[in-house]
């Protein structure tokens, strides 16, 4: 089991299949920490994903909740990595859509980005910020 980041900030999400998520992440590199179900098994109440460069997304399944107003789908990450066109390519046979191919930035640093199944946006980068 992987170890959780001592990073600060962490993505957190909601899908309608949280377990077609946890699939897709953890082909994309991430490492599951953490997988919390209820009395319902096809729920994922909390679980949480370490990136391997530091940080992590926690997700669970998509209930409405007023208090909590977001919808599947609607989320974006910046994840960085330095085999930015592997990550792509895994991103992409798990299921992804390419929303931008590989390439070099202006500003430094090489990046792709990718929506996941259910639309959330995943940007690959090489660039660290500072």
């Amino acid at each position: 089991m992987a170890t959780a980041s001592t990073v600060g900030l962490w993505v957190t999400l909601t899908y309608r299949d949280a377990d077609a998520a946890l699939a897709w992440l953890k082909a994309v590199g991430f490492e599951e920490n953490a997988v919390h179900r209820g009395e319902d098994p096809s729920v994922v109440e909390h679980a949480e994903l370490v990136w391997p460069g530091g940080g992590g997304v926690m997700l669970g399944t998509y209930r409405p909740r007023p208090e909590w107003p977001t919808e599947p789908g609607d989320g974006s990450a910046y994840a960085v990595t330095d085999d930015v066109d592997g990550t792509y390519e895994a991103a992409l046979a798990a299921g992804g859509r390419s929303v931008q191919e590989p390439r070099d930035e202006d500003f430094g640093g090489r990046t792709a980005t990718v929506a996941d199944p259910e639309g959330n946006v995943w940007t690959f980068g090489s660039y660290r910020p500072r």
